[in-house]
């Protein structure tokens, strides 16, 4: 299984550890606020997922046209930019819970995103290199996977503040600026990676959309839409779905979704031999399908043992597709567009899924509990279903190169 990753380039290999750091910091993060905000700083639950579509709408409106600005004039500061954000953002949500001042931190963290979506996956595809694209994006999101893993489980560490008689509230800011400063530390590594080579001409600076790649990345966002907003409105709330029907703390949920986020980055590394066996394409069909089984399985959990080994072998699944389709896409489009791609294919993710989870915090805040998982396994096999159709004829040429030695 190792053998996938030997020879990865050098600058691909820093992008790659530039990565974890974030993750790390963000992990914490985006497992923790459904709880942190509602439970700690008293902000109505419904609230939350209005932050969501706000952090959503953003991303949306800024992605597309920071990756054509990244394909033009260099991903690599743009990739500077979506991280120094994050890290600004985590600190934003700790130290204030003014509504008004809660959007703005929405909005930074959408900004960051958007820098982030168009540039990052494009720059780490260039570097890879078409051998090796697949094992980076794979070997990525096994250390993002494990990075955010740690960062759910070390929101138990707020005990620890708490031993030294440091309030709850206190604990949980304090541990939020920590991880602030952590994830703004991980930049110094980009530096070490030079700006990219595939930009846009100046004759082809007058266009807005990424005209050679139009065509595949609509249908492949199409199928992104449907799937994310299904996702929206179950997977960002799972710490608060997991307090309303089973009284749990973030201290008992974050460890359990840090563990799946874990068991997610280890199985990545088994992503290339499964492509290599399958194709990418079937590779992505198998584990989504199966996935959604599971999907519909959460919500008759009895308890929440079994409602968290059945959620985390789901998002184990699921998870598994997610460096295929970055490979995947990141083949199809034309190199000197893979910026404004991603940026749009990230922005078509993102709008349903953040509208979808403002809906999903409604449900569940009704009562609604089991609802959501319903409406999303249903919404996940419309996806899958038109992804097939689209795509399974489709065989990129490092794929071909695989399957002949």
């Amino acid at each position: 299984m190792f053998v996938e990753y030997k020879s990865i380039p050098k600058e691909a290999l820093y992008l790659v550890y530039a990565g974890f750091l974030p993750s790390f910091a963000l992990g914490m993060f985006y497992t923790d606020i459904a709880y942190f905000l509602p439970s700690i700083q008293g902000v109505p639950f419904s609230y939350v997922g209005t932050l969501q579509t706000i952090m959503g709408v953003t991303m949306v409106s800024t992605s597309i046209p920071l990756g054509i600005l990244a394909d033009r004039f260099g991903r690599k500061r743009f990739v500077i930019l979506g991280g120094s954000l994050a890290s600004l953002t985590i600190a934003m949500f700790a130290l204030t819970t003014d509504p008004a001042q809660l959007a703005l931190a929405a909005i930074v963290e959408g900004v960051s995103e958007g820098a982030f979506a168009g540039s990052s996956g494009a720059l780490l595809a260039e570097k890879a290199g078409n051998d090796k694209r697949t094992s980076a994006f794979s070997y990525s999101f096994f250390l993002n996977n494990l990075g955010s893993g740690l960062g759910s489980f070390s929101i138990a560490s707020v005990s620890a503040f708490e031993a030294f008689g440091i309030g709850a509230k206190e604990a949980h800011v304090w541990l939020y600026l920590i991880f602030a400063a952590v994830g703004l530390a991980s930049i110094l590594i980009v530096f070490r990676v030079s700006e990219s080579k595939e930009l846009r001409s100046t004759k082809e600076r007058t266009s807005l959309l990424p005209r050679k790649s139009l065509k595949v990345l609509m249908k492949y966002a199409a199928t992104g839409s449907i799937i994310a907003f299904g996702a929206g409105m179950v997977v960002p709330l799972m710490s608060g779905w997991l307090k309303l029907s089973f009284g749990v703390s973030d201290q008992v949920s974050g460890p359990m979704l840090g563990a799946s986020t874990i068991l997610m980055g280890v199985t990545n590394l088994a992503v290339p031999r499964i492509a290599r066996r399958l194709g990418v394409v079937k590779a992505i069909v198998v584990t989504q399908g199966s996935s959604t089984i599971l999907m519909f399985a959460v919500p008759f959990c009895p308890d929440f043992a079994s409602a968290s080994a059945v959620y985390i072998t789901r998002s184990v699944l699921m998870n598994m597709s997610n460096p295929l389709e970055q490979s995947l896409i990141l083949g199809m489009v034309s190199p000197d567009e893979r910026s404004e791609a991603s940026g749009i294919s990230a922005a078509l993710w993102r709008l349903p899924n953040s509208i979808s989870t403002g809906l999903g915090a409604y449900l569940m805040g009704a009562g609604y509990l089991a609802l959501p998982f319903y409406l999303a396994s249903v919404l996940y096999l419309i996806s899958i279903g038109l992804f097939w159709y689209f795509f399974s004829g489709i065989k990129l040429p490092e794929e071909m190169v695989l399957k002949g030695t």
